[in-house]
């Protein structure tokens, strides 16, 4: 009988012969020492914005632990760190100031420079892409790529200006830009037959994996508890004053996942943004707060510092597309990062997508014709929460702890993004070479 290595190997050598438009196996075993590497890549769990664990918590308390995670989990001392680039969308100033001082409650010294970016809700992989890109360049050698987002407290504009220039807003096509993102979400279903019915199947189904993924561990390396000081009143049962009661809990999971989130329960909620529509709060993305960092090196530089590699970046690229359909973006921007580094829609192992709404995740998957079974092995964002800065740089930590669990080689990370546009990346792991 042949053995599965040997059928394996008939299966390369035959591929050699015929011609093959994939890069796959050879972008599996590349190595150069000026390769951009993954050495860390963390988060804290996500919550409930408003009501959640992280309530009482500003962005920069998030911040400040999970930069200090990510140093320790490198197992590299802070002041070898030269960048850092933290995505947010919400907060003021993009948190440029307070995010200084959360590196520096974060052990780091001032050497180490700072800054905030913001894609919308790539803004976290946009920093990981920033980092590489400055790697690349022979600017820096050790960077951190993050991302974090307080919903709680910076989601009072609901993402939108407080003021538009009148002239700048008519111009044709401008208003798309404006409208909420349910909006775009309705227009996706509308404009492509994508059904209510196949939306809460699909959101139902994100719950279930998110759900056994936490009964089974899953998100447990990916995941940072944080010690948290929690505020209540409470009222004297003697004297009938009121108080406030401040206890430390551990918040070591994520918080979105429900039990119960049947597709025919989920069909029960009404549309929130048309009366109409088939978008409602069980097919959509949670609003919820959340801090993740990915530290990026060199490759001889990790070797250096005795670093273990877990993945390499292969390369990343934004496209954009009609901002009142902006949650295509995934679906233009996938193509273009998978020709750019020679791979194949079917040569990724996993693909972490954001779930910004299952509709635009649905057109997504059936427009590249991606395998259902690749998609989000442990659910996504309408499971486990979109904290809009954070996300990329939380999938970054969701997909290499992923491929580490299953021996996969190649993943992709995408999002759709609020202005008009997609933003994609490719990895590949090597933490079972």
């Amino acid at each position: 009988m042949t053995s599965l290595s040997t059928n394996k190997r008939l299966d390369q050598i035959k591929g050699h012969i015929i011609g093959s438009n994939s890069n796959r196996e050879h972008l599996i075993h590349h190595r150069h020492p000026d390769d951009v590497v993954i050495v860390a890549a963390v988060r804290t769990p996500i919550c409930r914005a408003g009501k959640g664990g992280f309530k009482d918590m500003y962005p920069e308390d998030l911040l400040a632990v999970i930069l200090k995670a990510a140093a320790e989990r490198a197992k590299i001392d802070p002041k070898v760190v030269n960048d850092i680039q933290t995505g947010n969308v919400l907060q003021e100033l993009g948190g440029i100031k307070v995010g200084r001082a959360a590196m520096f409650a974060a052990g780091y010294p001032y050497t180490t420079t700072y800054g905030v970016l913001n894609r919308q809700c790539s803004s976290g992989l946009q920093s990981c892409n920033y980092i590489a890109n400055a790697i690349r360049a022979g600017e820096i050698d050790v960077g951190i790529g993050a991302g974090v987002e307080s919903m709680t407290h910076d989601y009072g504009s609901k993402s939108m200006p407080s003021r538009i220039s009148s002239q700048i807003k008519a111009r044709p096509g401008n208003a798309d830009i404006f409208v909420p993102m349910g909006i775009t979400s309705e227009n996706v279903a509308s404009d492509f037959s994508i059904t209510r019915e196949d939306q809460d199947a699909f959101a139902s189904e994100s719950h279930a994996k998110a759900l056994k993924a936490q009964e089974q561990g899953l998100f447990d390396a990916e995941i940072i508890p944080v010690k948290v000081l929690q505020k209540s009143i409470v009222k004297d049962t003697t004297t009938g004053q009121e108080k406030e009661i401040v206890k430390e809990v551990i918040i070591s999971k994520d918080e979105g996942p429900r039990t119960g989130s049947s597709a025919e329960k989920l069909s029960k909620l009404k549309p929130v943004f048309k009366k109409d529509g088939s978008t409602t709060a069980g097919n959509a993305s949670q609003v919820s707060d959340g801090a993740a960092a990915v530290v990026l090196m060199r490759r001889s530089k990790a070797q250096e510092l005795g670093c273990t590699i877990l993945a390499r970046w292969c390369g990343a690229r934004v496209v954009g597309c009609p901002p009142r359909i902006m949650g295509i973006g995934p679906a233009v921007a996938i193509p273009a990062v998978l020709k750019d580094v020679g791979l194949q829609v079917d040569d990724v192992d996993i693909y972490e997508l954001n779930e910004a709404f299952a509709s635009q995740a649905l057109y997504c998957v059936r427009t590249l014709g991606i395998k259902s079974a690749k998609v989000n092995p442990k659910g996504g964002a309408i499971a486990l929460g979109h904290p809009l800065g954070m996300t990329g740089a939380r999938q970054m930590a969701t997909l290499i702890s992923q491929l580490h669990y299953t021996g996969e080689k190649i993943g992709v990370i995408s999002m759709c993004y609020g202005i008009g546009g997609g933003m994609a990346a490719v990895i590949v792991s090597e933490q079972d070479d």
